[in-house]
C-alpha cells in the first residue's frame, strides 16, 4: 500500500512538473490577440463576411437593372430537295405535249446574323427603389454580420475566461498540494520522534491524496478549455498557451453613457430599421406597378439566301442588312388586381415591421436591464468574495502557526486550508463570472468590439 502510494505522488508530481515547465514557456495569448484571431480564422466569421460579400455584388450596378441587354441571334438552314414538274399534257409551241421536267438535288440554303439591344426607359421607378432597397439589404447584411461576430466574440471571451479561472485554480491547487506535502514530511518527522499519533501521519497522506486528484482534475479541465479555445480560434487544438489573468472593470460612468447610446449602436434595434426601409421601398416599387412601362429595342441584321434554279426562274441568291429601331410603351390598365394586392401588402409589411422594431425596443431594453443587474450582482459578489479571501487567508496562517505551537489538531488546520481553498476558487468563479457579464453587456450596448477588453 505505501508503495503504491509513494508511486502515486511521485507520478503526480512528474506530471505537475510537466505542466507546469509547459506553460512557463507557452506563448500568452491576450484578449486582444485572440479577438483578433477569432475574426481572422473562425469559420462562422468567415461565412458571415462572405454573404457580406454576396449583399455587396447584389447591391452593385451589374445587378440593377439600369444597363441595356445586348445579345446576338444566329441561324441558318440547309434544304436539299428534288422536284417533277407534270404538265398535264400541254402542248409547246410546236403542238408537242411538254415532257415533265426533273430537278434533282436542288440546294437552298439560308444564313442570318444580328445583335439585338433591349432597354428600359422607365418602369415606374420600379428598379430605382429595388436598386436602393439592395443597398438597405447590403447594409443589412453588415450589421448580420457584426451581430454573428460580436456573438462569437462573447462566446469565445466566455471560454476564455473560463481557461483564466482555471488557470488561477490550477496555481491555487498547486500550492495547496505543496503545503499538504510539507504537513506530511513534518508529521513524519514528529512521528518518528515520538510528538503525533500514526493517526496525524494518515491524515496527513490522505489530504495529499485528496489534493494531487484534485489537481489531475483541475489540469484536465484547463487542457479540455484550452481546446475549446483552439477550436473557436480555428487553430491546432493542441496549441499551448497561457491566458492574461490580469482583470479590469469599465468604468461605471463610460457604461452609463453606452446605454444611453443604446439606440445607434445595438445591432439588433439596428438591423430592425434597416428591415423597416426596406418594406417602405418594397411599397414603393408596388407603386410603380401603376405606372406605365417605356422600352427601347433594336437590332442590326444580315441576312444571306441562295435558292436553286426552278422549273421556271433560275437559281438566286440574296443578300441584305437591316437596321430596325423601335420604342415601345406598355400601360396596364388593369392587371386583374395584382398591383393593388401588393401594394396592400405592402403597407401590411412595414405595419408588421413598425410592429417589430417596438418589440425588439422592449426586448433589448429588459435585456439590458438585466444583463445590468447581473453584471453589478456579480461584481458586488467579486468584491465580497476578495475580503472573504483575505479574512480566510487570515486565518489560514495563524493556523499554521497554531499547527507549529501545537495549539490545534491537525483536522483544524486541515479545515482551515479547505477553507481558504473553496474561498480561493470561488473569488475565481467570481472574478470572471464578472467578466462575462460586463461582455454581454458590452454586446447589448453595441461597444463590445469598441473598448478595451
Amino acid at each position: 500500500m505505501k508503495v503504491r502510494l509513494l508511486i502515486f505522488i511521485i507520478v503526480v508530481t512528474l506530471v505537475s512538473g510537466k505542466a507546469l515547465s509547459q506553460d512557463q514557456f507557452s506563448e500568452l495569448l491576450n484578449k486582444d490577440d485572440a479577438v483578433s484571431m477569432m475574426l481572422e480564422n473562425n469559420f462562422s466569421v468567415k461565412i458571415a463576411r462572405n454573404n457580406v460579400s454576396i449583399a455587396e455584388n447584389n447591391a452593385g450596378i451589374l445587378n440593377s437593372g439600369y444597363l441595356p441587354t445586348v445579345f446576338g441571334l444566329a441561324g441558318g438552314s440547309y434544304d436539299n430537295t428534288t422536284s417533277t414538274t407534270d404538265f398535264n399534257g400541254a402542248l409547246d409551241n410546236e403542238g408537242n405535249p411538254r415532257p415533265d421536267i426533273t430537278i434533282e438535288d436542288a440546294e437552298t440554303r439560308r444564313l442570318n446574323a444580328s445583335i439585338n439591344l433591349d432597354y428600359t426607359l422607365f418602369d415606374g421607378l420600379g428598379r430605382y427603389y429595388n436598386y436602393k432597397s439592395l443597398k438597405e439589404q447590403y447594409q443589412l447584411s453588415e450589421l448580420q454580420a457584426r451581430q454573428t461576430i460580436e456573438e462569437t466574440a462573447v462566446q469565445m471571451l466566455v471560454v476564455y475566461y473560463d481557461v483564466a479561472r482555471l488557470s488561477e485554480n490550477v496555481n491555487v491547487l498547486e500550492t495547496a498540494l505543496e503545503i499538504s506535502k510539507q504537513r506530511e514530511v513534518r508529521a513524519q518527522y514528529q512521528f518518528d520522534y515520538g510528538q503525533v499519533r500514526k493517526l496525524d501521519v494518515l491524515n496527513a497522506k490522505v489530504d495529499v491524496n485528496t489534493d494531487s486528484i484534485n489537481l489531475l482534475n483541475a489540469r484536465q479541465l484547463l487542457i479540455n478549455a484550452k481546446r475549446d479555445l483552439n477550436l473557436l480560434l480555428n487553430r491546432d487544438l493542441e496549441t499551448t498557451f497561457r491566458v492574461d489573468t490580469t482583470v479590469t472593470f469599465i468604468n461605471e460612468l463610460e457604461l452609463e453613457e453606452y446605454v444611453r447610446a443604446v439606440e445607434g449602436n445595438n445591432v439588433s434595434l439596428l438591423q430592425a430599421e434597416k428591415n423597416l426601409e426596406i418594406s417602405e421601398f418594397s411599397l414603393k416599387r408596388n407603386k410603380g406597378l401603376l405606372l406605365p412601362m417605356v422600352g427601347l429595342s433594336g437590332s442590326y441584321g444580315w441576312n444571306r439566301t441562295e435558292n436553286p434554279a426552278s422549273a421556271f426562274f433560275p437559281g438566286t441568291t440574296g443578300t441584305s442588312t437591316a437596321l430596325n429601331v423601335g420604342l415601345n410603351l406598355r400601360w396596364n390598365l388593369f392587371d386583374g388586381g395584382n398591383a393593388y394586392t401588393a401594394i396592400r401588402n405592402s403597407r401590411i409589411s412595414i405595419e408588421n415591421q413598425e410592429f417589430a422594431k417596438s418589440q425588439f425596443q422592449q426586448q433589448v431594453y429588459r435585456d439590458i436591464a438585466n444583463a445590468r443587474g447581473d453584471y453589478t450582482n456579480a461584481l458586488y459578489i467579486y468584491r465580497l468574495q476578495e475580503q472573504n479571501v483575505i479574512t480566510n487567508n487570515d486565518n489560514f496562517e495563524r493556523s499554521r502557526e497554531q499547527l507549529k505551537l501545537g495549539q490545534i489538531t491537525s483536522l483544524e488546520f486541515r479545515q482551515a486550508q479547505v477553507n481558504l481553498l473553496n474561498a480561493q476558487t470561488t473569488r475565481n468563479a467570481a472574478k470572471y463570472n464578472a467578466k462575462a457579464a460586463e461582455a454581454r453587456l458590452l454586446q447589448l450596448v453595441g461597444q463590445l468590439l469598441n473598448v478595451p477588453l
